[in-house]
């Protein structure tokens, strides 16, 4: 989103100046008795925030006196409480022509509003001026250094643009109303944002909604709203969904002590959050005081992985000045969130952070900001984290993705090459409207593919809702933990390339299956697929512990096998009452008697792990088969590479 507006700090000094310069003054440069008198109402009118009735007071007065400074510096201050940059910067000029020395603070004044409409020359000459005055405010001084600092960066950057060529999403998401904040599923498939539309009977006289998009043939079908129980005749807005699209975290604001749906709050704005099942969404829920406090918190951004929520708080200094950071909270093992942790100094700073968005690939931040080296205004930048896991120093994003107008929100495609933002530039459907464009190299995060199923009943091949747990094979992570729709069985979820990961999916009353795979670098935008049937625990069905792995022509278990050991101790422990025999199985390479003997003791030492956390041993078997029981052919090293294999068979139930 792109607003000129003049920045709170600005607004914050003007009072200041305002107060010591005018409201206090008693002698004036003219002694024109009728021109004071209607500069007195004039400035009586303003500090009863009545900006019409002032700048008719002041016009009248300078109709009375052309060159009455006090009248003109006023007429700035009114003009930008106005949001009239423009009136406001061609009265503090006057000013300055009239008096360059009234008021060092003008010099300040005029810099700022040519920075706000991107003349970043005349900004720095009339920043410079204000630099070299003898008494130049402290902390204005302070300030405009370094303004000075980022407009230098600004003149530069300009002179070494980065590719930007933004596309407008098109008829199906865009409509003649706003839209802004958009979510996107890791495929890329559905894409959820807030629209704002006219609402005459509001206090506020509009109303934010989400709408929802879905992509086909090629392009995004025709938005459709949300509905209820996530829209309300309130405000919603910012919305996050999870990798998955099943969960959705989002922002809504009380409004005469109402937050919308009959929902319940702690500030002035609250996260909520809201599981679908199917088609339908829950009633959403505030996510609690662990989240959300007696302030203001908005723009969620939710990991792929779901363990991790960045947000926006606003934070009161004890000076008594405001700004927004960035906080993020983790998942504890309970699934709870834990108290949520200010992010460091180098990303927030004594100025405003806005709109995070957490990349899919868990390392990369992109953020909003205004107090970091940029173009002015609200700047979009990203931040990496290191080998130990520490954020690292922001960088800009460049020009002419950021300018001298506010950019205030981004979002990054999971494979990192496109981005989507909101703008009101030319050509569009009206107002602000959702474009993208290809994201430059260099500010590219990690490349993120996704597995995407569908868990069904291997008799009666029904959906099922169950539990998924990725772990990286290389350090025994687990990387996500989540449920596939109780529904429709689907699942989805984001993964980073060129990793080993396991698979396991479980259900009560079912046996467990596991599974291993690699996911190398992307030549499409296939996902990898995996639809999994479930067996329900019966007398002979098997298992095959895909994920168990020993060393080379040895029975010595491998740690990559931890992650899948543990979930068959787990189902051991769940299913008390069945009996199992573990069976280790080789290919036909070597000899039928060292085979027998190498499957048997393969066997034998998953026997004895399982012994060893607790089983009891009068629930266990072991028997080694050779190469006898084959399940894929020989004659490959696929097929080979599937008949070894470890598995445990289902030998009674008592």
């Amino acid at each position: 989103m792109k607003i000129l507006k003049i920045s709170f700090l600005l607004v914050s000094m003007i009072m200041i100046s305002c107060q010591v310069s005018i409201a206090q003054n008693s002698t004036y440069s003219h002694t024109n008795k009728k021109a004071i008198k209607l500069f007195e109402e004039a400035k009586v009118f303003y500090q009863n925030y009545q900006l019409p009735e002032a700048i008719a007071r002041l016009n009248d007065a300078l109709e009375k006196e052309s060159n009455f400074v006090e009248a003109y510096t006023l007429m700035g201050y009114v003009y930008v409480d106005s949001k009239n940059n423009e009136g406001a910067l061609q009265s503090f000029k006057k000013a300055l022509q009239i008096n360059p020395d009234f008021a060092a603070s003008t010099l300040y004044f005029v810099g700022q509003l040519e920075l706000e409409r991107g003349e970043y020359v005349a900004a720095e000459k009339y920043f410079q001026q204000f630099m070299k005055s003898p008494v130049a405010d402290s902390k204005m001084r302070n300030d405009a250094f370094e303004k000075i600092d980022g407009l230098n960066f600004a003149m530069e950057a300009i002179k070494n643009p980065v590719p930007f060529n933004p596309i407008n999403l098109g008829e199906g998401v865009n409509s003649a109303y706003p839209e802004y904040f958009p979510s996107l599923t890791v495929d890329g498939a559905t894409m959820l944002f807030t629209r704002q539309l006219p609402e005459p009977n509001s206090p506020v006289k509009y109303n934010e909604d989400f709408y929802i998009s879905e992509w086909s043939s090629g392009k995004w079908g025709e938005a459709k709203t949300l509905g209820s129980p996530i829209n309300t005749e309130n405000n919603e807005g910012a919305p996050s969904l999870s990798a998955d699209g099943q969960l959705l975290i989002f922002t809504a604001c009380e409004l005469y002590g109402e937050y919308g749906g009959g929902r319940k709050g702690l500030g002035s704005c609250d996260l909520f959050f809201s599981q679908r099942v199917g088609n339908r969404w829950n009633k959403p829920m505030n996510l609690g005081t662990e989240i959300n406090s007696k302030t203001w918190e908005t723009q969620p951004s939710f990991s792929a992985d779901g363990k991790t929520l960045y947000f926006i708080r606003r934070v009161k200094e004890r000076n008594g000045n405001t700004h927004s950071d960035i906080f993020v909270s983790e998942l504890d093992n309970e699934g709870y969130w834990k108290t949520p942790v200010r992010l460091p100094d180098h990303i927030n700073t004594q100025k405003n952070e806005e709109s995070v968005f957490i990349h899919p690939d868990g390392q990369t931040l992109y953020f909003a900001s205004n107090g970091h080296l940029g173009m002015g205004g609200l700047d979009i930048y990203i931040a990496r984290k290191n080998e130990k896991g520490e954020w690292g120093i922001p960088m800009n994003l460049g020009y002419p993705i950021n300018t001298f107008k506010n950019e205030n929100s981004i979002l990054i495609s999971p494979d990192g090459k496109k981005a989507y933002f909101a703008s009101d530039r030319e050509g569009g459907f009206g107002g602000l409207d959702l474009y993208e464009f290809e994201l430059p190299k260099s500010v590219q995060p990690q490349t993120v593919s996704y597995l995407a199923g569908k868990v069904i009943d291997a008799d009666t091949r029904q959906p099922l809702g169950s539990r998924f747990e990725l772990y990286n094979l290389e350090n025994e992570e687990l990387v996500v933990s989540s449920y596939s729709d109780q529904e429709n069985g689907d699942f989805l979820v984001a993964l980073p390339l060129a990793k080993n990961y396991a698979l396991n999916v479980s259900k009560p009353g079912y046996l467990f299956y596991s599974e291993n795979f690699t996911l190398k670098e992307k030549k499409d935008d296939r996902p990898y697929e995996k639809n999994i049937a479930l067996k329900k625990i019966k007398v002979g069905e098997k298992v095959i512990l895909r994920n168990i792995f020993y060393a080379t022509n040895k029975y010595d278990l491998l740690a990559e096998s931890k992650s899948e050991l543990k979930k068959l101790v787990e189902f051991l422990d769940r299913n008390s009452a069945i009996k199992v025999e573990i069976g280790g199985h080789t290919d036909d390479v070597g000899s039928t008697a060292l085979n027998q003997e190498l499957s048997n003791n393969r066997a034998k030492e998953v026997y004895l792990y399982l012994i060893g956390k607790g089983i009891d041993s009068s629930r266990l078997s072991y028997k080694g088969f050779g190469a006898n029981e084959p399940v894929a052919s020989n004659a490959t090293e696929e097929g080979r590479a599937q008949n070894r294999r470890t598995e445990f068979t289902v030998v009674a139930i008592n």
